[in-house]
């Protein structure tokens, strides 16, 4: 009897899944403009069960650790707000039933180019020149690339290696390109960099090679926004049309707040919707 049941609790772990990681980044319309008080109301009696983040955001870092997730803005003014990534996570949090966790970086009004205007002169670039010329975001510099990168690899230290099934990073999602309006023609090139680098990135850190491929996936912007450019959206189809692993979420038809910029809560509760059954489209079962 003793014997069966070590064979019984040795299966259960050899069984146990890998915690899923989501990834996100992005500049407001990911960091959340909508308040927390028009949260779905299915989202509001349920919660959050499952959902664990480390957010980070302008100085602020996530020093490589979690916390229960629920949604809230490093804005000192008016931190209860929520984006599209909020309705993502509760629709996995409701699918699998178990632990899962997000890595977290993103700030309003940043930029990929250098030439663009960008919050605190703060950049997504990957360009070799401007990472050898500053430090992340959160320790006194100017990349979040390097801030991001940097707690994704605390989390992985601290919390994401010590998990028994371990952990596998299941996609990367994405909203930004309102601030490279202004260089909106260099906008494929800027952005095929900050995939490769982050793919590269995740490959160097873990060793695993499947994240060469890390499906990225990243929304479109309302037709009625004022910071669309049809060339930065073009940008991302080519990209899609390049890389298999690429993915864009159209979201055109979204509604949005008076400034005509940021999604109101009812685009942010689409494109969470829309970016979930993509994702789900292409990881199948976590």
């Amino acid at each position: 009897m003793v014997l069966l049941m070590l064979c019984v609790c040795m299966g259960m772990v050899a069984k146990r899944k890998p915690v899923a990681v989501i990834i996100t980044a992005g500049q407001s319309n990911t960091d959340g403009r909508v308040s927390n008080a028009e949260l779905p109301t299915y989202i509001k009696e349920r919660g959050y069960r499952h959902c664990w983040w480390s957010y980070g955001s302008d100085t602020i870092s996530g020093n490589g650790r979690f916390e229960r997730y629920w949604p809230r803005v490093a804005k000192p003014d008016n931190t209860e707000r929520w984006g599209y990534d909020a309705v993502v996570y509760y629709l996995i949090d409701q699918h699998i039933k178990r632990d899962f966790f997000v890595v977290k970086e993103s700030l309003g009004g940043t930029a990929i180019d250098t030439a663009c205007t960008s919050t605190s002169q703060m950049y997504w670039s990957a360009s070799p020149e401007f990472l050898a010329s500053t430090a992340a975001a959160d320790k006194g510099g100017k990349s979040l690339l390097k801030a991001f990168t940097e707690n994704i690899g605390a989390c992985i230290d601290n919390e994401l290696s010590h998990q028994k099934g371990g952990y596998e990073i299941k996609a990367f999602l994405w909203h930004q390109g309102e601030s490279d309006k202004k260089m909106a023609a260099h906008y494929y090139d800027n952005l095929k960099a900050v995939v490769a680098y982050m793919r590269t990135y995740l490959v160097e850190k873990t060793g695993d090679e499947r994240y060469a491929h890390l499906p990225f996936i990243c929304g479109t912007y309302s037709l009625k926004s004022r910071d669309r450019s049809t060339q930065v959206v073009d940008a991302l189809h080519r990209l899609a049309q390049e890389d298999p692993d690429f993915h864009v979420v159209d979201i055109e038809d979204a509604t949005i707040q008076r400034d005509r910029l940021h999604f109101d809560a009812k685009g942010a509760e689409l494109l969470g919707k829309r970016v979930y059954e993509r994702l789900m489209e292409i990881v199948g079962k976590f």
